[in-house]
């Protein structure tokens, strides 16, 4: 079970929370599976882990037309964590963790993955993304960006140009790390997934939905005990977790996005903590893409 929202955050610095988890806007988990199958080439499933008294709606549209784009909003910044357009297009991020906290002066994180998605294709993102984007300008993170036909990563901390890598075909796990940075975490969620596609009686698209969707709920850490960092900040063994609890910050939602073959995204949600709260399906929000009316 969740616990309480503390009453103020020296509360939650009480309780012997990291400093970051109580100013962290992102999503902590995003699990990619890049043409494992033929019939939907990229799979997406995502926790978004936040404190509890940040205001957020789980799901709504955040980009009327041309094209079309649903996803989660921060109701602070006014960003989202993960957004998904009409044509497919799948950006999400997770935060770089700093000693020092986020810099106000910059601007939202929450603002990169509705304009990766407002491009055309994943492709088309990568590139113009890294032409024109000045990481500078934001607080330090990482992404995947994804379609059909490509998917990237990309990471955004001091520098002139984003870091941008064509990822072929295959898992991929990324939270606040770098993508091959030898995460536990990330190497415990990878095995937990091929654990849940075993388990389950085919590897179909639905087989692999509810497989994803089981990593999403599960609460075992990936560490027994907690650990303090050179900053002497303490990490708790529940940040760990794919679905996270604590007294002050934890999993706020879930999603899971289907990019098929052909067709229109199937996107899918928990307005709460998966373990808790049930995965709704969203078709209905694509109703005036799929009349013609906001196609671009």
């Amino acid at each position: 079970m969740a616990g309480r929202p503390p009453a103020d955050l020296s509360e939650a610095a009480a309780c012997g929370y990291p400093h970051w988890s109580v100013t962290v806007r992102s999503v902590c988990l995003l699990i990619a599976l890049f043409q494992v199958l033929p019939d939907a080439p990229l799979i997406v499933a995502a926790n978004r882990d936040e404190r509890y008294d940040r205001p957020a709606v789980a799901m709504t549209v955040l980009r009327e037309a041309r094209p079309r784009i649903l996803g989660g909003q921060d109701k602070l910044a006014g960003g989202t964590w993960l957004a998904v357009s009409e044509h497919g297009v799948v950006a999400g991020l997770t935060n770089q963790p700093s000693a020092d906290g986020r810099d106000p002066t910059k601007r939202s994180r929450g603002e990169l993955p509705l304009a990766f998605a407002a491009r055309a294709t994943a492709t088309e993102a990568a590139t113009a993304m890294a032409d024109e984007l000045d990481p500078d300008a934001y607080n330090p993170c990482w992404m995947l960006v994804g379609d059909r036909d490509a998917l990237f990563s990309v990471g955004i901390a001091a520098g002139s140009r984003p870091e941008v890598e064509r990822l072929p075909p295959g898992l991929y796990v990324l939270e606040n790390a770098p993508l091959r940075s030898g995460s536990a975490k990330a190497a415990r969620v990878a095995q937990l997934v091929a654990e849940a596609r075993s388990a389950q009686p085919d590897s179909g698209v639905l087989s692999t939905i509810t497989a994803l969707e089981t990593v999403l709920r599960d609460h075992r850490p990936t560490i027994a005990e907690s650990r303090t960092d050179d900053s002497g900040r303490v990490w708790p063994p529940e940040i760990f977790a794919p679905c996270v609890h604590t007294p002050a910050y934890g999993t706020r939602s879930a999603m899971t996005v289907t990019v098929s073959a052909a067709g229109l995204p199937e996107v899918r949600f928990a307005d709460g903590p998966p373990c808790l709260a049930a995965m709704r399906e969203v078709t209905g929000l694509w109703a005036k893409a799929s009349s013609g009316e906001m196609a671009g």
